[in-house]
């Protein structure tokens, strides 16, 4: 009662990750609890300047607004049951956006879940990665895979235990200070 008496409920926003052309990435319900007067939070909010902490759901998890390509009031932003969303004056398609993909700061691309078109989940764009894996860059030099009990061939064997007689065991090198005359 108090908090409803002085202002400072927090206010219900709709968490928008990603805005595409026709396509909104949705993150579900959050709230704004900035410790000032809702009139003045809303008010940041319609300016698209609110910087402060957005409480994701009922999850209890508190991320940063700059995560966010918008945050909506809940009743700028109305939901229809045929995975539309109504907002400034446009209908948009939606696409869920899982809680693992909250915090990536990357790129988003839709994927049709098993529902059917109207249906769409948010993933991590990875192109840029497969495009840096393709098999056309291939690592320099060569790499031979062997059995972890196959035995060495026997020259490399043989070299290495020569290499390894040639030096004097460590802490074994002669250092010169057994000399007279100092």
């Amino acid at each position: 009662m108090w908090k409803r008496l002085f202002g400072r409920t927090p206010v219900r926003v709709w968490v928008i990750k990603q805005i595409d052309r026709d396509l909104l990435h949705l993150c579900g319900e959050g709230r704004l609890d900035a410790g000032r007067k809702a009139d003045a939070v809303l008010t940041e909010l319609s300016e698209g300047r609110y910087q402060g902490p957005v409480q994701m759901g009922d999850s209890g998890l508190v991320l940063n607004a700059r995560l966010f390509a918008a945050l909506v009031p809940h009743d700028g932003l109305h939901l229809g049951a045929d995975g539309q969303a109504h907002w400034r004056g446009h209908n948009w398609r939606v696409a869920k956006v899982p809680q693992r993909c909250w915090a990536y700061e990357g790129r988003l691309v839709p994927q049709m879940t098993t529902q059917g078109r109207l249906h769409l989940t948010s993933t991590e764009d990875l192109s840029g990665i497969r495009r840096r894996a393709d098999s056309d860059h291939a690592a320099p030099g060569t790499v031979h895979f062997r059995a972890a009990n196959e035995l060495e061939d026997e020259a490399a064997f043989s070299d290495r235990q020569q290499r390894r007689r040639a030096r004097p065991a460590p802490h074994r090198e002669w250092r010169g200070d057994d000399l007279e005359g100092g």
